[in-house]
């Protein structure tokens, strides 16, 4: 069992804003405690402004890099060796949110086996928590109460996307659909993922 402090995340996503969308919350939550690092690849000069100005609202490191590819994000995890990692749901709707989680899912393993870190990967929502296999599983619901106003600015961070009428509304659905299933106003949703074949036990992500 871990300790019951948040632990160290490096969360990889596809796209600037899916680091606030998706985990925005949890993300904020950790970094009040522990090191929070957010790695998307670089868009072009306004997103990737953006991705900064949202990972600071989040209390997150931002690491942009050309490609978000086995090697690169392989090294990543050796230098950072995080104790969590987040990623998109193997199964997302969306085929460069699969691309990603593809990714972290082969780079793991040699950063667990040399340094024993990551301990736990975890998947996160996703378009209406509808993933290809069905709904989204959650093995553990985060309460995002505390943070979700935290989650919400730096998701506004993103101007240049549809925030007020898509993303933004979504968010907000699915953080009180999320948060009426554990009795709180708001909730972030994760689903747990072996490495190499082990699932620990866990008091916070």
């Amino acid at each position: 069992m871990t300790t019951t402090r948040p632990g160290s995340v490096l969360a990889a996503f596809a796209h600037p804003d899916d680091a606030e969308l998706w985990a925005g919350a949890t993300l904020a939550l950790h970094a009040r405690c522990a090191t929070v690092t957010v790695v998307v690849p670089h868009r072009d000069e306004v997103r990737d402004a953006e991705a900064r100005k949202g990972a600071a609202a989040l209390g997150a490191e931002l690491r942009q890099i050309p490609r978000l590819d086995h090697a690169a994000l392989q090294e990543l995890l050796f230098e950072v060796q995080p104790e969590i990692v987040i990623t998109h749901p193997l199964g997302d709707v969306h085929p460069e949110h699969r691309a990603v989680a593809t990714t972290v899912l082969t780079a793991v393993p040699e950063p667990r086996i040399v340094t024993g870190r990551p301990s736990r990967l975890y998947t996160c929502d996703t378009y209406n928590s509808l993933t290809l296999e069905g709904p989204v599983r959650a093995d553990v619901i985060v309460d995002a109460t505390a943070t979700f106003d935290t989650k919400m600015a730096a998701l506004h961070e993103h101007v240049s996307q549809p925030i007020e009428q898509h993303f933004g509304p979504m968010a907000e659905t699915l953080g009180r659909l999320w948060g009426a299933r554990i009795g709180t106003r708001y909730a972030e949703a994760f689903t747990a993922v072996p490495i190499l074949g082990c699932l620990p036990g866990a008091t916070h992500l």
